[in-house]
């Protein structure tokens, strides 16, 4: 059982929902990335999404494009991005890490050894936005084999015919991305939302996480009522744009145990 199969296991025993947030490697000082991590792991996130930086991420929105920008900028590339898993997991053995990200540089670093290498740093699961299922099922077996979860988007656009695809590859959760759009945006529709699940349980039988616009404590709640997982992102790193070396893992603890609070009060905790 992978770490992110055993953390899901262990919050639908406490009937818990589970928190993850995304934030960009590097951004907005990479030396505070690591301390980032562990201080939202403690405040209770139970999986963090690191978002490799990318130069066209079309599926995020200005707030994450600018991020991956700055985190560009400074020299952030897959090497950094390993670097900061092996640096969380030298103190964090139990937080399923994610990398989030696009094909061009996994590609460019080399299938074979970003297998080898993120396995090795302690990577738990692997979400390709451009990997659609049915023309990464080489890729998907190659992480399972490392024991690591292919992690799949599905949308509200998405045919039954790609959820069954998802289904039958997808390991650890399944991402639905809750609205048409990009990341940030500001338009939920958490009854939409709700009518979507089921539909999408009918083929996927492992976690939902629900992500993409998700800003608050009050979206978080209401989404949690019907997901798995509760991911948040672009209202994370637009807080942490605003912080000072000092502030940065302080404000990232605060907003994590504010939505950690909330999810907890929905679930009758």
């Amino acid at each position: 059982m992978s770490r992110i199969e055993s953390t899901f296991a262990r919050l639908q025993t406490e009937g818990r929902t589970a928190l993850i947030p995304y934030l960009c490697a590097g951004d907005p000082i990479p030396e505070a990335t690591v301390e980032v991590m562990l201080a939202m792991a403690e405040a209770g996130a139970d999986i963090i999404e690191l978002g490799v930086p990318f130069s066209d991420p079309m599926a995020d929105g200005p707030v994450i494009q600018k991020a991956s920008e700055r985190a560009l900028a400074k020299g952030i590339g897959m090497p950094q991005v390993l670097d900061f898993v092996r640096g969380f997991r030298a103190r964090n053995a139990t937080t399923p890490m994610v990398l989030m990200g696009y094909a061009n540089p996994i590609e460019r670093y080399g299938i074979p050894r970003f297998i080898a290498d993120a396995q090795a740093a302690g990577v738990d699961g692997v979400l390709v936005v451009d990997y659609p299922p049915e023309e990464a099922e080489a890729f998907a077996a190659a992480l399972k084999a490392e024991r690591m979860d292919p992690i799949f988007l599905l949308a509200p656009t998405s045919t039954e015919q790609r959820m069954q695809e998802v289904g039958r590859i997808a390991s650890g959760y399944v991402y639905y991305v809750s609205l048409k759009g990009v990341t940030g945006a500001g338009h939920l529709d958490t009854d939409a939302v709700a009518a979507a699940l089921p539909r999408i349980r009918q083929h996927v039988k492992i976690p939902l996480g629900v992500g993409f616009g998700i800003r608050d404590a009050a979206t978080a709640k209401a989404v949690a009522r019907n997901a798995d997982a509760v991911v948040i992102g672009s209202a994370l790193v637009q807080l942490m744009e605003q912080q000072t070396r000092d502030t940065l893992a302080p404000a990232a603890a605060a907003f994590i145990a504010g939505i950690r609070a909330a999810l907890d009060e929905g679930r009758g905790r």
